[in-house]
């Protein structure tokens, strides 16, 4: 049976990225636009990387299996927003300057930890097809995309340590992540009490 599902979270995935364009070609990035595609592009990013995150917890809490199909594509959506960002910096900030990125990744902590979550996500990226999968065999596949639960860590930390002023949107991705990270556990702690039936057979 044709999977009519993923072709429409393909186009919805890529609604952000249409919107960034009609932004840009209708002088809507206000005044400091550079700026404003580093952010936009980061947040996107992270709500890919947490979206991707999210499917197993939400397979245990609501027995939704195939939700899993689509796992891969929000994760190479997540590496692409996270493209998008690193070009952002190295080109229109930077101008191919490897010499001032090399200087800023060993001076400034944010881009340090911000870069080293994106050079994380490339072996990520680069493994997630499934002739990848039988190349390297299951188990390492799986011992490699654990790396993923540090691109989540650095991703929030470069956030943080980014902002200057208002911190509740790091602090709020960071409490996500924990979350998240929580409800992964093996056996997470109140997800048999999200499971369990309410009286009558009904569940949650």
């Amino acid at each position: 049976m044709r999977d009519r599902i993923k072709p429409m979270l393909f186009a919805a995935a890529l609604i952000p990225f249409a919107l960034l364009l009609f932004r840009a070609f209708t002088d809507g990035l206000g005044a400091n636009p550079i700026k404003e595609i580093t952010h936009f592009t980061g947040d996107w990013t992270l709500n890919f990387l947490f979206i991707t995150l999210a499917v197993t917890p939400f397979r245990r809490l609501t027995g939704v299996n195939a939700v899993a199909r689509y796992r891969r594509m929000f994760g190479l959506f997540a590496f692409f927003y996270a493209c998008l960002h690193f070009l952002t910096y190295f080109v229109l900030d930077q101008f191919f300057d490897w010499g001032e990125i090399w200087r800023d990744i060993a001076k400034r902590p944010y881009i340090t930890v911000g870069f080293s979550a994106f050079v994380l996500l490339i072996p990520l990226a680069a493994t997630s097809t499934n002739r990848m999968v039988q190349r390297i065999g299951p188990a390492h596949w799986r011992r490699l995309h654990r790396a993923v639960y540090a691109v989540g860590t650095l991703g929030v930390l470069h956030y943080l340590w980014l902002v200057k002023a208002d911190i509740r949107p790091p602090v709020i991705y960071g409490v996500i992540l924990i979350a998240l990270l929580i409800l992964r556990l093996p056996s997470p702690p109140f997800a048999r009490v999200l499971r369990k039936p309410l009286p009558g057979g009904q569940g949650v």
